[in-house]
């Protein structure tokens, strides 16, 4: 007893990790046709203890899937009933569970499986037959998973030609439901253009189906097509069937009775692909499920590559593109596209690659139809409930969680880019293509890659490059610019510099018109530091071929942008528009008046004194000084600032202001003195101040006195005040808080302020007077004390 259990515990680990990989495996088991009574009793009973199980998985791989019952087996809701879209989770098990009420003994199903030559040609006129359709040939109407797990079934135990007998009749029946819903569409369709229904047929799609129904069929039809091709003369009974009396050995398959002229089991799998992979259909939820649908798709598509197009095949495709495109809610490339429908991006590039070179027009209108994203649109038109029955509407209740949105996005790209690279040449087809990115894609770096492709592919050639197609290439670069424009892009700087090559490439006027509208599309700062300067560089000059007026023009172009620029933002774009105007008086003129207008106060200090420096380097010394002293009037360099990274710039204008004069240098002491509280930067202007006389190294030819400045006269005495003023305040500060560890900095520190100190000519006093203070303030600083008795008595 044990062991028994144990092995049944086995034996149910070991299910799981098959059905993991491939539950239609137990469709097969459960539909055997041979399986009696208490074996499906059995079996029933077991999957239905596997799907209690709390660990079972789930069929799409998400908890929040909710799908109903869509075998049919179980009782539905009426429809449009909220109560019949609340279903348990659906578990690897459920199909199963549901399989174990089917059953073989329906006398049409008996005929279909068992006779080669079952019609019924009293139906030929009669076109509303369920079992056959207006040739006579036998039908299955059977939901369609369900329809073709049957035939898998069928073949994995043994009986391929059942299997194929059911297949022809299930794809006859699904070429009659597509006949007719086109019909139903045509006649409907001016009532339901106008209200923009967002319908869709199938909440549960065949490609992707946890059943693979398509596949199968395609498995079954091929190979057949192959068989033939290489001589398959025998087949299996099927037990105990109706008819298994008159069966013949034929190295042919009589099937072939319900093929139309012309026509092959290869084409008919093939047919039935494409009506599958066109077929419009609902995302599914779950990360799992949704890739499935990819992956689904993507094999198949591989499956029908490897089959070479002949006439009989072309023929086939384009019927199909034409179902597809004037099918409405049944396509996935209808004109009617449910929100949250299966995109048809990959599907169409292989439909165009087919059709291309037998029916350009036919290929393009499937590819600009697939285009469509809609589940990305801002907005989106609800769901109409008031469709007719067989047409299932749904209301959006919610923004779709797309997993797989971002592969959905790159296959769209790639069809478009497909198309750019077909229509080259073709100005009429480049816009159309063109107009049909600019609408769909919603992703900045897609259509920037597509600009890039479309640039490459122009270019390609050591001819001239296609013009038509450059100026597609610029198009979507430029609508990258305004898609970006506002939006954070780590790629931002690369599309820009990109876009202006591109512009360069079509001609000198496209750059002049990127710079007649740049606020549209850069900011000021990229419109100055790439765009302009570029513009501007002897590299695109000689690329143009300009002459002296077309290059004149070109700069006075940028120089116009640059203002503008430094005009909206000076922070960042006044030394770039100084740069730019440099070789134009009244520009540069302006550049600079525009400067002086945002010193006030739309300027940081350090932008400022990185102007002056630059004016100075232009040989403008009183512009510099003037800029200098507006930057000094927004500095504040505290106490404890010795390593403020703007303390060069503060010895910069100083020396400036005394390289210009005694006035200079008076008009801009007090402002140091106003915006530097830290000792040691005053007392290193204050030497400097004092080593030379003023106005000796000016670079202009003003006279000066001669002599050097008096320390007990303004202005260096306010400086030599505020420094020694300094000094005392830092040292307050420091002595607060200080540790052991800093006695001998401190002790330096006030060697450097005795030396300020002896430079006024009671310094000696005041020094003394300053550390006999300390001595009382912090006489509790015991150790601290008896050092500085020890260097300054």
């Amino acid at each position: 007893g044990y062991l028994a259990v144990v092995k049944i515990h086995i034996l149910l680990v070991c299910m799981i990790l098959v059905v993991l990989s491939d539950w239609a495996l137990w469709m097969c088991i459960v539909l055997n046709p041979h399986c009696k009574p208490e074996q499906k009793t059995f079996w029933l009973r077991q999957l239905r203890r596997w799907n209690s199980v709390d660990v079972c998985p789930l069929e799409d791989g998400n908890h929040g899937s909710e799908l109903t019952n869509l075998t049919n087996v179980l009782p539905q809701g009426p429809p449009g009933n909220p109560d019949s879209l609340t279903r348990p989770h659906r578990t690897v098990f459920t199909r199963a569970i549901e399989a174990c009420d089917l059953h073989w003994q329906d006398p049409h199903l008996q005929h279909i499986i068992t006779e080669d030559l079952y019609t019924n040609y009293c139906y030929r006129d009669n076109h509303d037959s369920s079992l056959f359709d207006a040739r006579g040939w036998p039908l299955w109407h059977e939901h369609v998973p369900t329809a073709c797990a049957r035939v898998d079934a069928l073949r994995s135990h043994g009986y391929p030609k059942e299997a194929l007998r059911l297949a022809i009749a299930i794809v006859n029946t699904l070429r009659r439901q597509q006949q007719k819903q086109l019909e139903f569409f045509r006649t409907h369709k001016k009532e339901l253009l106008p209200k923009g229904i967002t319908s869709v047929t199938n909440m549960e799609g065949w490609v992707g189906h946890p059943l693979d129904p398509i596949g199968t069929l395609f498995s079954t039809l091929m190979e057949t097509g192959r068989g033939n091709e290489e001589g398959v003369t025998a087949f299996l009974d099927f037990p105990g069937s109706v008819g298994s009396a008159k069966r013949t050995e034929n190295p042919l398959f009589p099937v072939h009775c319900f093929l139309e002229e012309g026509e092959s089991f290869v084409s008919l799998a093939v047919e039935t692909a494409l009506i599958g992979l066109g077929q419009q259909r609902v995302m599914p939820d779950g990360l799992y499920a949704q890739e499935k649908v990819c992956r689904n798709e993507e094999q198949l598509l591989a499956k029908l590559q490897e089959v070479d197009l002949d006439d009989m095949l072309v023929k086939i495709f384009r019927k199909q593109a034409v179902f597809l495109l004037e099918a409405g809610p049944y396509s996935g490339l209808g004109e009617l596209l449910y929100r949250e429908s299966v995109p048809m991006h990959t599907f169409a590039k292989y439909l165009f690659t087919s059709l291309l070179p037998h029916d350009a027009e036919l290929a393009y209108k499937i590819a600009l139809r697939a285009m469509r994203l809609p589940v990305l649109e801002s907005t989106a038109p609800s769901g109409d409930l008031s469709r007719p029955h067989h047409i299932v509407s749904v209301v959006p209740n919610r923004y779709p969680r797309w997993f797989t949105l971002s592969h959905i996005e790159s296959q769209q790209c790639e069809l478009a880019s497909t198309m750019l690279t077909a229509a080259k040449g073709d100005a009429r087809k480049l816009e159309t293509v063109l107009e049909s990115i600019q609408k769909n894609i919603h992703s900045s770096s897609h259509i920037f890659k597509l600009a890039q492709d479309a640039f490459k592919i122009a270019t390609l050639m050591d001819s001239l490059p296609d013009i038509t197609l450059l100026k597609v290439s610029l198009e979507l670069g430029l609508q990258v610019m305004r898609m970006t424009l506002s939006t954070l892009n780590w790629r931002r700087r690369e599309m820009v510099r990109w876009l202006v090559t591109c512009a360069t490439e079509v001609g000198v006027f496209a750059l002049d018109s990127i710079m007649q509208s740049w606020f549209t599309l850069f900011t000021p700062t990229e419109a100055t530091s790439i765009v302009a300067t570029t513009v501007m560089s002897n590299s695109t000059i000689v690329r143009l071929h300009l002459d002296c007026h077309q290059q004149e023009n070109l700069a006075n172009s940028a120089r116009t942008l640059a203002l503008q620029c430094a005009m909206k933002d000076p922070q960042n774009c006044a030394l770039s528009a100084l740069t730019l105007c440099e070789k134009d008086h009244i520009a540069f003129e302006t550049a600079y008046q525009i400067v002086l207008d945002a010193a006030a106060t739309g300027m940081s200090y350090t932008q400022l004194f990185t102007i002056a420096r630059y004016m100075e380097h232009r040989g403008y010394p009183m512009r510099a000084y003037k800029l200098a002293t507006l930057a000094m009037t927004h500095l504040n360099l505290s106490y404890n600032q010795d390593t403020h990274p703007a303390i060069n710039d503060v010895l910069w204008a100083c020396a400036l202001s005394h390289s210009l004069g005694k006035n200079e240098l008076a008009a801009v002491i007090p402002l140091v003195v106003k915006s530097v509280k830290c000792a040691t930067v005053l007392s290193d202007i204050l030497r400097r101040c004092t080593l030379t006389t003023p106005g000796m190294v000016a670079l202009h030819s003003r006279r000066n006195s001669g002599k050097l400045m008096s320390l007990d006269k303004a202005p260096l005495r306010q400086l030599l005040d505020a420094t020694i003023g300094a000094y005392i305040n830092t040292t307050h500060s420091r002595l607060t808080h200080i540790s052991p560890r800093h006695y001998s900095e401190f002790i330096e520190f006030l060697s450097k302020a005795r030396e300020t100190f002896l430079m006024a000519h009671d310094g000696h006093i005041q020094f003394t007077q300053f550390i006999d203070n300390l001595k009382q303030l912090y006489k509790g600083k015991k150790k601290l004390m008896m050092l500085v008795r020890e260097r300054f008595g």
